[in-house]
């Protein structure tokens, strides 16, 4: 019975250890969040967002395209290490123009369109991510692309020069 006191101490030190794990929730995106690479509002633009939370951060960059925050994945030279990372889910956004401000998806739970002929709020071509494998093929039969998981994203879809589309009127 000597030893209880030392079993309670571990069993308690792996339940604190569980809830580090834990990854941080989404947080709403409001109008005074910017994007990490522009420093623009994330507001002013179309199309999905993502927003990375880092290990040891209270708060989580944002991006004002979802290819912008899978190039921050995987870019070589990154340190930081990540504890969530969401995107926009674009099943549940008002519009493309709208995608919403709360309606985040873990990104490894999202499925993506890369290459659609849609372009991001930079002017970028952008990836659209859904929740629903289907709700991406509807939106690839409209717009092109291919259906892909995140761990099934090329570096270089999101990585090196893009030509940058500029809408009409703009």
């Amino acid at each position: 019975m000597r030893y209880a006191p030392i079993l309670v101490i571990l069993l308690l030190a792996g339940c604190r250890d569980d809830v580090a794990m834990l990854a941080p929730e989404p947080v709403a995106m409001t109008e005074e969040a910017v994007s990490h690479f522009c420093m623009m509002s994330l507001d002013e633009h179309p199309g999905p967002k993502a927003q990375i939370h880092l290990e040891g951060m209270p708060d989580p960059i944002f991006f004002a395209q979802v290819r912008d925050g899978i190039a921050y994945l995987k870019q070589p030279e990154r340190t930081a290490r990540i504890a969530a990372v969401y995107v926009s889910n674009m099943s549940r956004a008002p519009s493309w123009d709208a995608p919403g401000v709360n309606n985040w998806i873990a990104a490894e739970d999202a499925v993506f369109v890369v290459g659609a002929d849609v372009a991001g709020g930079m002017g970028a071509p952008e990836l659209a991510p859904f929740e629903t494998e289907q709700a991406a093929r509807d939106f690839a039969a409209l717009h092109g692309g291919e259906v892909m998981r995140l761990d099934q994203i090329p570096a270089e879809a999101v990585l090196g020069a893009v030509e940058i589309i500029i809408p009409a009127g703009g």
